[in-house]
């Protein structure tokens, strides 16, 4: 099949949307099927659309739904998508209508979507590779935070932590992402000067944030909205643990029994979990056995299996598909002429 794959993240832009578009272009390409990547449809043929972003990429949803009403149109709901936009902003919802069927980074997510819209919801967990982990630090407890700085992300929370620590903590942060505003460069380095534990390492080349991650003894990442972050299921590859803010998207990745959740916005409570971590082995363990169970639900080929099983909806035989209210009939010969 001729594949279009529509995200709005530019080629030189390293974050979640761009990084789901080349990995899910690699496994297609696999699978033999010519795929594109592009920012906005540029309208050459393509059997099927698959656009992350409902509301960013509405451009694009909408024109292929015009041009090629008869093919099917994946909408991949991004965290933003789901915790804001598709209540709020007409083109998100009206994205929702035109996709053949919706795709969800976790199983959370589908409790946003109506009834009417479940049954076109496929949930695929986003994977990761994983690396051979270096040694952590001797010299402290290493903390690490990998976002960029924008205000989903609640970027300074655990900066903010660092003050509600015991005198005798060996915690230091590590920050790893891209100052998305130049206020936001400010406050980065504003916190750094305030607090000597707090370090921003700003955007560093892919190979190097994974070896970041992979040396610290925790995680945080704390969210306001998230849809299924990419920095998770790193981390749940890498097997180092996780403390989370408590919201849909990190329940989705990370269970609903966790032990490593604190209320988004509370650093107190941060500080709290994080000291136990440091101190209390025990817990530790429960974190790191929890992240562990997880980590199956992000490997590489189980996402490559439901992208494969997604695509096999079209490529089986002739069948009958809903968009919005129109009944459509997707004719096998017209996919692959």
């Amino acid at each position: 099949m001729r594949i279009s794959i529509i995200t709005p993240a530019a080629a030189r832009v390293r974050n979640g949307n761009r990084n789901t578009a080349a990995r899910w272009a690699g496994f297609l390409r696999d699978l033999g099927h010519r795929v594109t990547v592009e920012q906005d449809w540029s309208g050459r043929p393509a059997d099927l659309m698959i656009a992350l972003h409902a509301r960013r990429s509405f451009d694009s949803i909408a024109r292929y739904a015009d041009v090629c009403p008869g093919r099917p149109l994946i909408v991949v709901l991004t965290g933003t998508d789901v915790y804001r936009d598709i209540r709020s902003d007409a083109d998100a919802k009206r994205a929702l209508q035109l996709a053949t069927r919706l795709v969800v980074l976790q199983e959370m997510a589908v409790k946003e979507l109506t009834p009417a819209l479940r049954r076109k919801v496929r949930v695929i967990y986003q994977s990761s590779r994983t690396i051979a982990r270096p040694p952590a630090l001797t010299s402290c407890f290493e903390v690490i935070v990998s976002g960029h700085l924008r205000e989903e992300k609640d970027p300074f929370r655990t900066a903010a932590a660092l003050e509600y620590l015991p005198g005798s903590s060996r915690i230091r942060v590590t920050h790893i992402g891209r100052a998305l505003a130049a206020d936001a460069a400010a406050e980065a380095r504003a916190w750094m000067e305030r607090e000597p534990r707090y370090r921003w390492v700003s955007e560093v080349p892919h190979w190097r944030a994974m070896r970041l991650l992979g040396r610290a003894r925790l995680m945080v990442i704390s969210s306001r909205m998230e849809g299924g972050a990419n920095v998770v299921s790193e981390a749940l590859r890498l097997g180092v643990p996780i403390v989370a803010s408590k919201v849909s998207g990190n329940i989705g990745m990370l269970g609903v029994p966790y032990a490593g959740y604190y209320p988004v916005g509370n650093e107190r409570a941060l500080a709290r979990i994080l000291s136990r971590a440091e101190r209390d082995h025990d817990y530790y363990r429960l974190l790191n056995n929890a992240c562990a169970a997880r980590a199956p639900l992000v490997a590489p080929k189980r996402e490559r299996d439901a992208l494969r099983a997604l695509i096999s909806e079209w490529t089986s035989g002739d069948r009958v598909e809903t968009r919005g209210t129109r009944h459509l009939p997707l004719a096998k010969s017209a996919l692959f002429r």
